[in-house]
């Protein structure tokens, strides 16, 4: 049997210049120590480590390709999607377009102060018709040795308080997100919201409204669509469950939204009623079973509340 040339592959998606064997590789860390991070320092916080007893100090900077040197460190950092994301893939450095946020650990080793890479996040700024733009998360990544304690909601946040700040950003978005992303947008978004007048105990009582969405795009860029989820997510917390007719309540006004898919098929039912012939028609709506739709808008429902519930509770712990 012949070996795989593993090397060939790698060469694929890693720039010239990597080691082939441990002493070369080792040696390059000496060098490690007049690295400094690139761009402008967003912000500083620590994460108390039980395994060091002590708490360690992270910092978040934004970083554009003017930075020198930043080039060559992307193009080794950006390697790592092609290990830890499915269909990742590399973006055009040379668009102007592209911002890019940085986590990097602060610690001391032998009376030096030294960066250790966490992750990163790029964003396309996106145009809107006049004179806006609509900021999109493409790639973000948390290196697995990091994952758990808490800095991609870190990062997350520190990129919507960047952009919070200008008058130009219409609402940030982000492109094909994975559940988890969904799930750590949910919770970011919820803690900037939750301090809203628009979100008071009972505003949120009273339903859904253009306030919500207004004041969340003006003040903390999200889009409609995210406030809805916010709103929500706040709603369930104000909501007893164990009130017979709070907890009705709720789940309509939730069921209201989620059944718009379904709505959907129906009209085309109605459509269908008209236009086919019996035989096709028969055929259609063997493919249509409402009752299956009713259970699939209750199992949806009942997932969505679990993931509300998750979110509520790791906001309780901060």
């Amino acid at each position: 049997l012949q070996a795989d040339d593993v090397e060939s592959k790698i060469r694929e998606i890693i720039p010239p210049g990597f080691c082939t064997n441990t002493d070369d590789f080792v040696s390059l860390l000496e060098k490690e120590v007049n690295f400094k991070p690139f761009g402008m320092l967003l912000h500083t916080y620590s994460v108390h480590n039980e395994e060091a007893g002590e708490d360690i100090t992270y910092q978040i900077y934004k970083a554009d390709m003017t930075c020198p040197g930043f080039r060559e460190y992307h193009e080794r950092l950006q390697t790592f999607l092609m290990w830890f994301i499915e269909t990742a893939s590399f973006i055009d450095v040379d668009d102007e377009r592209w911002n890019y946020f940085l986590v990097f650990e602060k610690y001391n080793k032998d009376g030096a102060t030294l960066f250790a890479t966490v992750g990163y996040m790029t964003v396309y700024n996106y145009y809107v018709y006049p004179d806006k733009t609509r900021p999109r998360v493409s790639q973000m990544l948390i290196l697995p040795p990091f994952q758990g304690e808490g800095h991609g909601a870190q990062l997350l946040e520190t990129v919507h308080r960047y952009y919070m700040s200008s008058p130009t950003v219409l609402d940030i978005t982000a492109e094909d997100p994975s559940e988890n992303y969904v799930k750590l947008r949910d919770f970011v978004l919820v803690k900037l919201c939750q301090d809203l007048l628009c979100f008071s105990p009972g505003k949120l009582m009273q339903g859904f409204s253009q306030e919500m969405v207004m004041e969340a795009q003006q003040k903390l860029k999200i889009n409609k669509q995210h406030t809805r989820r916010v709103y929500e997510i706040l709603r369930l917390r104000a909501t007893d469950m164990g009130d017979a007719e709070q907890s009705r309540s709720y789940r309509l006004d939730v069921k209201r939204r989620l059944i718009g898919p379904y709505k959907k098929k129906q009209r085309e039912l109605a459509k269908m009623r008209r236009c086919l012939r019996p035989e096709e028609l028969t055929n259609q709506l063997n493919q249509i079973d409402l009752n299956m739709q009713h259970e699939q808008l209750e199992e949806t429902f009942q997932q969505l509340v679990s993931d509300y519930r998750r979110v509520l509770e790791r906001l309780a712990q901060v």
